[in-house]
């Protein structure tokens, strides 16, 4: 796999915001240049989910997280929800991969039918045309007839549907050892290296 140096990542309104959060911080700690998208949803969940106060516009939020991360100078890029001249809108500037984390189902069925009404919309349907991997973490429980035909057809434009469903074999303790079973699956498909998670059968003998 050709190594990924930009990603764009999205955050919707599913519950699940820590995925997206730890994920985000594994990208910057790795060196990745991140285009960071959150939706109005994605801002509420947030203060549910999370003690962070996040600020409401495009350029607080990426101050704020520049600042908590310690990120580069221009690492992160945070792009408002109409926000169309952000290079993530255009196939002449597709990140190297882009990982939904968390995915609801409405955006899932945004992106299988190509419908581009937002820049995260639009942002993965300029990743799938231009075949760069587009990972979905999606969370929803139980999944309806309409919801897997959608992620059926994802997957069959080439998307990496991974649901937000942490294994147990590594004996988690906490809340963050389950969050980071499923950063450490994304890192692996992004082909990033992470030492959240050892590999299986490698801790045999």
């Amino acid at each position: 796999m050709t190594r990924v140096t930009h990603i764009a990542l999205a955050m919707t309104g599913a519950s699940g915001a820590p995925y997206g959060l730890t994920l985000l911080e594994r990208l910057v700690a790795a060196g990745c240049r991140v285009s960071l998208m959150i939706s109005r949803p994605a801002q509420v969940v947030l203060g549910m989910e999370t003690d962070l106060g996040l600020p409401g516009r495009s350029s607080d939020i990426q101050r704020f997280f520049s600042e908590r991360l310690d990120a580069g100078e221009g690492q992160i890029a945070v792009y408002g929800r109409e926000q169309w001249t952000a290079p993530v809108a255009s196939g002449s500037a597709a990140p190297d991969a882009m990982v939904v984390c968390p995915c609801t189902t409405a955006t899932a069925s945004a992106l299988a039918t190509g419908a581009s009404r937002s820049l995260i919309e639009r942002a993965g349907d300029v990743v799938l045309k231009e075949r760069r991997p587009l990972i979905l973490v999606v969370r929803e429980m139980p999944l309806s007839v309409v919801h897997l035909e959608n992620l059926l057809a994802l997957a069959r434009a080439g998307a990496v549907v991974m649901p937000a469903a942490p294994g147990f074999y590594h004996g988690p303790e906490t809340v963050q050892d389950l969050v980071d079973f499923v950063v450490a699956r994304v890192l692996d498909h992004l082909g990033i290296d992470q030492d959240l998670i050892r590999p299986w059968g490698s801790d045999e003998g």
